[in-house]
């Protein structure tokens, strides 16, 4: 709606992941750094956390593009599965075939099979599990079962856990000790400062094809902070509605009023962006 007054080329501030406005912040590079250095050193599990919206998939994103023809990636984005369901996908995503009836030593005797001839031909399999705080039960059992595949020297897989806080908490309890003590590597995404937010929204201005003339005001940033705890997703949807409210009064400057009109808009002026739970969970339901 506004793109055309600001002249930019597309909005700003969408909510779906774009490789093209990507940005990383300091603890997002060193997220990254992380995850990076286990994979490289061969570290059994790693494990990634952080709040809704604070920017994981966008770092899973950029490690599969940073990972050469060395590693071999599935790349789990619904844990609510059975055993036989998780296996399924971890072996179509390696590229292994597997009868249509095969039972669930089938199915991990084939993976270790494979996991075996990556193991010859100097190959790291991986896989990230998204979302892992909705893991069951069983599911995590199974996934301990399959890290005690192994070699003389390492593991012959490797698991990443990506998700929210509360797989730390979920990881804690006594019932998971023994998966929990063998991550190795951890890493909790923190949300952005109001400097960076600020540089985050000139950031995506800019790449959507803003000359500079477009402007949010100190007062604006600092309020978008406040509101959204610098959760990049919660961000983009401040920002876009203060985009708006700044668009009807044809000003290229979107001041702290306009983000307020954009808290209205919403219906949250009052309610749910101090709580941020619940604006969290409006987004994310």
């Amino acid at each position: 709606m506004y793109e055309q007054f600001f002249g930019l080329r597309e909005k700003p501030f969408n909510l779906t992941p774009d490789p093209h406005f990507l940005y990383l912040s300091t603890v997002h590079r060193e997220a990254i750094d992380h995850l990076y250095y286990g994979l490289v050193r061969g570290e059994g599990f790693i494990c990634i956390y952080g709040e809704v919206g604070v920017g994981k998939t966008t770092i899973c994103r950029e490690i599969l593009r940073m990972l050469d023809e060395r590693f071999v990636v599935s790349y789990v984005l619904n844990p609510f599965l059975t055993e036989k369901e998780l296996l399924r996908t971890i072996l179509g995503d390696f590229g292994v075939e597997v009868p249509g009836k095969g039972t669930k030593k089938d199915l991990m005797d084939a993976l270790e099979r494979f996991l075996l001839r990556c193991a010859d031909e100097g190959r790291n399999p991986v896989v990230i599990i998204d979302e892992a705080q909705n893991l069951s039960p069983a599911l995590l059992e199974q996934i301990r079962v399959i890290s005690n595949f192994e070699g003389n020297k390492r593991k012959l897989i490797q698991i990443v856990f990506v998700g929210q806080k509360e797989l730390r908490e979920m990881l804690a309890k006594r019932g998971l000790r023994q998966l929990n003590q063998r991550i190795t590597v951890r890493y909790e995404i923190e949300p952005l400062t109001r400097e960076e937010t600020a540089r985050y929204i000139h950031h995506r201005l800019v790449k959507a094809g803003s000359r500079g003339d477009l402007v949010f005001s100190e007062r604006a940033v600092k309020r978008i902070h406040r509101k959204s705890s610098g959760i990049p997703r919660l961000i983009n949807v401040l920002a876009d509605r203060a985009l708006l409210s700044a668009y009807v009064r044809n000003s290229f400057l979107v001041d702290v009023r306009d983000v307020k009109e954009g808290e209205k808009s919403l219906g949250e002026a009052d309610g749910l962006f101090p709580k941020r739970r619940g604006l969290l969970a409006f987004l994310t339901g």
